[in-house]
């Protein structure tokens, strides 16, 4: 399943194990609490649910989940063991877990949830096999865009097709924010009310952030007014903090400065140069060494670490009004004619 409000089982017959997973820390916790009240249904929470993990404990033991996940429920038709942060099983634990899913108890239910790591291949595997994988990710681009409207679908309110697109452009990054917005839209309005841009203005707050390309994109076309609306939505309630934003366009022009004369031609080549994963990303920055040339990355750099020493308080001058000028600065740098090339 890709949408979290999707991510609701059967209750009158669930899978044994439920692998809940995503970037997003409050896209997964309304995917993993869209389950469970599937799963318990009317039942009483404190006899049915037994939770193991999370942030707040120090250690996950196995051996606790697997007693519980194995005895059967008392008073109760179900038992319904939670892993959060199963991220921190080891190999070995994981492969307990596995063994244990090779032959489930009929009336356990185990909810994997994912943090704290990398889920180990073998039991995401196992997972699959025998119950569900429920993907709670978001995505980006497009991606971001279709997960918003189905989310939006699935909700009590219709917007319009104007409102969708205020609603898209205002999250920006912040889609955690959209499961309470739509529920503040259905008690103040009524379900299944149309809700146009007047109406949703005023419960949008605070615009949500923006990925760091849509800054580091900008910069490159010398579109400084565009830049600096991204650097305040970055920067804003929520967002990075300075020494972060300043650190992702720090990378940005030292991966041009790393390819500049290095010899690669190909976006394969760049990738492999600079260690990267993503050919689009290298292709990018391979492209952007070329048309910016070497005395202007060089300048760039320069005004990056000048930037770098004031936001360390240097110069006693605010760090947003620090990197607000180097944001000026760099636009207008990629706006001039590049100088010769060594």
């Amino acid at each position: 399943m890709s949408a979290a409000r999707s991510a609701t089982p059967a209750t009158d017959a669930p899978a044994p194990v439920y692998l809940v997973r995503g970037d997003d820390p409050s896209v997964l916790a309304q995917a993993v609490h869209n389950l469970l009240r599937g799963l318990v249904g009317d039942r009483d929470p404190s006899l049915v649910l037994e939770e193991h993990g999370g942030p707040s404990a120090d250690e996950l033991d196995v051996g606790a989940v697997i007693d519980a996940f194995s005895t059967p429920p008392f008073l109760v038709d179900r038992r319904i063991v939670v892993v959060r942060d199963a991220g921190r099983l080891t190999a070995a634990d994981a492969g307990r877990l596995v063994e244990v899913l090779s032959d489930p108890p009929p009336m356990s239910v185990l909810l994997l949830v994912s943090g704290g790591g990398t889920i180990p291949q073998g039991l995401v595997k196992a997972a699959g096999a025998v119950g569900q994988v429920v993907d709670a990710g978001v995505g980006t681009g497009k991606s971001r865009v279709r997960w918003i409207e189905e989310q939006v679908g699935l909700g009590s309110v219709q917007l319009t097709p104007r409102a969708l697109d205020l609603l898209t452009e205002h999250l920006g990054e912040d889609v955690g924010r959209l499961a309470g917005l739509l529920d503040m839209l259905a008690t103040a309005y009524g379900e299944g009310s149309r809700v146009d841009v007047d109406e949703l203005a005023p419960f949008l707050g605070e615009a949500g952030s923006v990925p760091p390309w849509d800054l580091t994109d900008a910069i490159d076309a010398g579109r400084t007014e565009d830049a600096l609306a991204a650097l305040h939505r970055q920067l804003g309630a929520g967002g990075r903090s300075a020494p972060e934003v300043l650190g992702a366009v720090h990378r940005h022009f030292a991966q041009m400065l790393a390819l500049d004369g290095s010899g690669a031609t190909t976006a394969q080549e760049a990738a492999a140069l600079l260690g990267a994963r993503s050919t689009f990303v290298a292709k990018k920055a391979l492209q952007r060494s070329s048309q910016l040339g070497f005395e202007r990355i060089g300048q760039a750099i320069l005004l990056l670490a000048r930037a770098d020493l004031d936001i360390k308080g240097e110069t006693g001058v605010s760090p947003e009004l620090v990197l607000e000028v180097l944001v000026a600065r760099l636009s207008r740098l990629s706006r001039t004619r590049g100088g010769r090339r060594r």
